[in-house]
């Protein structure tokens, strides 16, 4: 079995996403493998962004578009480079996260994608059915579940 050399992980910002990130980066450390951290985002409908920006004012920036995807990835760099990975990149796509995470995997060559076994969501409305189960059975390289939840 030969080293991987691109190790693909998603995140949606939840502690679960982060344990997964935390072994993929230990991995990628071990490996020499680049690390790819990846977070698929929805656009907020103009009504919830409306109601955002009033409850919210000069804050509701946060709230729109990629920017919750991109907190999560800046936190998951964080966690990465703390484990020891070196060579990180980082892409914020919008869309379902099965499908971004199929798609990035399939166009960056990924040797292996690194998920945590629950699909917990901090971005509502992103991740419809078993990001885990899907991803498992729709990539053809290796997947990595990682167990971050105690079952319950």
């Amino acid at each position: 079995m030969s080293a991987y050399r691109i190790i693909l992980v998603g995140t949606d910002g939840s502690d679960s996403s982060f344990r997964a990130v935390d072994r993929a980066a230990r991995l990628a450390a071990a490996t020499g493998a680049t690390l790819l951290l990846a977070s698929a985002y929805s656009p907020m409908p103009e009504r919830e962004r409306a109601s955002a920006a009033d409850r919210l004012g000069d804050l509701a920036y946060k709230v729109q578009g990629s920017t919750p995807a991109d907190d999560a990835l800046r936190a998951a760099r964080e966690r990465a480079v703390a484990a020891g990975a070196t060579d990180i990149e980082q892409a914020a796509v919008e869309g379902d996260a099965v499908d971004v995470i199929s798609r990035l995997a399939r166009e960056r060559s990924a040797d292996l994608v690194v998920i945590g076994n629950r699909g917990l969501n901090s971005l509502a409305g992103r991740i419809l059915g078993s990001v885990p189960a899907n991803l498992s059975h729709r990539l053809s390289c290796d997947v990595l579940i990682v167990h971050t939840t105690d079952g319950k």
